[in-house]
């Protein structure tokens, strides 16, 4: 497997998410992979406090907590097929009802969610949230699609996509927020990071789909 490291050393020694197993996990998410590289970034070395509070913007709300920091070192994983690139994972530290949960996604070239899953989940309704129906539910899914998803109330206005992705908890939906909040974040991270801002002017203009389908792909 591939290594990059960029500044990983100094990094490493605040919160970050890394893949429990890379080699299996990258295999499992995507069986046609031959390779991968790694990459460690950060806010602060890319852009610092300015950029934490674009990312903010296009979050819907501040950063908060040990796991929310300017200097909390991203993983990010580039997965190849041969040489040519064909997708990435990425998973982020959000806080859950009873601590941190971590929410990894694996994502065509284009940013597309084909894959989604929990690496670490403590809640009352983890059995339901790890159902692979569940996670189904995000496949098809981009950062243009979570644009009109407001992280602190919870609603899509109007609603689109992301309104049908269903709560299986009857009971709580802190988690299950939770889960949408990390996704949101996850897919700008990725964009600031990887995609070179290509989902921004949605954001910008305010441009989203009125009502994506889930098989949505490529922007």
């Amino acid at each position: 497997m591939l290594l990059v490291l960029s500044g990983a050393p100094g990094l490493r020694a605040a919160v970050g998410c890394d893949l429990n197993e890379p080699d299996r996990d990258v295999k499992r998410l995507f069986p046609e992979s031959t390779s991968y590289k790694t990459l460690y970034v950060s806010i602060a070395k890319r852009g610092g406090a300015a950029l934490q509070k674009q990312i903010e913007a296009r979050l819907g709300d501040t950063f908060k907590g040990l796991f929310e920091t300017a200097d909390v070192p991203y993983t990010m994983y580039e997965i190849y097929k041969g040489s040519e690139l064909i997708g990435y994972i990425h998973g982020v530290n959000q806080k859950g009802t009873y601590g941190g949960i971590q929410v990894f996604l694996a994502l065509d070239r284009d940013g597309v969610i084909r894959g989604f899953y929990f690496q670490k989940l403590t809640s009352r309704a983890a059995k339901l949230l790890r159902e692979p129906a569940f996670g189904s539910q995000f496949i098809g899914l981009s950062l243009r699609d979570f644009y009109r998803y407001d992280v602190v109330s919870g609603k899509e206005v109007p609603p689109g996509p992301v309104s049908r992705i269903k709560n299986p908890d009857p009971v709580s939906n802190e988690d299950f927020r939770a889960a949408l909040r990390a996704t949101k974040k996850n897919l700008i991270l990725v964009d600031e990071f990887l995609l070179g801002n290509r989902y921004l002017k949605y954001f910008e203009t305010g441009s989203v789909r009125p009502d994506a389908g889930s098989c949505a792909r490529g922007v």
